[in-house]
């Protein structure tokens, strides 16, 4: 059996030419004990591993959530291929307040990665603040400049992947151990 990463990967190069192959369904648990859940962009894996990254907006809802509950779910479907991963773990918050040097960098890098367009929307009014008619404000952007204070990297530890392919109806589970102080994925075939 291929493990959850090859299987993901296989599926992204396989929808590469489908822009909303990208798009992930984030689910945290809001404040209020509800669930919440919005599309956000898969950035690829961290360094290598199997950590996911996705950015947001510091000021957004999901923050607050994420440091309630630091736990989540990403839900990704791909759409010629019929197959779905559920990717669950702990949520990171790599953000202007962070202090590791390492992470520093990690958010640095995130933040070069994007488009001058994407990093405009970080100056702008916070997510759901009461909209204001008005002219639009024009920011000069210094493509050398550091992350905006808005810009927040948030990093997925996965520890448990559900995959199910619904053309060839076949289903596993993903779940993560810790053996000699290294992470390793125990597959496991489950009914669809």
């Amino acid at each position: 059996m291929a493990s959850w990463k090859q299987l993901l990967q296989a599926a992204m190069d396989s929808h590469a030419h489908l822009k909303h192959s990208s798009f992930i369904q984030l689910a945290t648990l809001g404040t209020n004990g509800r669930p919440a859940n919005r599309t956000v962009v898969f950035r690829g894996f961290l360094d290598g591993s199997d950590r996911i990254r996705m950015h947001t907006d510091s000021r957004s809802c999901k923050i607050e959530e994420i440091k309630h509950c630091p736990f989540g779910e990403i839900c990704w479907y791909f759409t010629e291929s019929w197959e779905q991963f559920r990717i669950n773990g702990k949520i990171e918050i790599i953000d202007k307040s962070t202090t590791d040097a390492i992470k520093v960098e990690q958010r640095e890098k995130s933040w070069q990665s994007i488009a001058g367009k994407s990093k405009l929307q970080y100056l702008g009014p916070a997510p759901r603040s009461p909209y204001k008619e008005g002219p639009g404000i024009d920011y000069e952007l210094d493509p050398s400049a550091g992350p905006f204070d808005a810009f927040s990297l948030l990093i997925l530890e996965p520890d448990q992947v559900d995959y199910i392919n619904l053309k060839s109806d076949e289903r596993w589970i993903f779940t993560s151990r810790m053996s000699n102080s290294d992470k390793i994925w125990v597959p496991e075939r489950v009914n669809p």
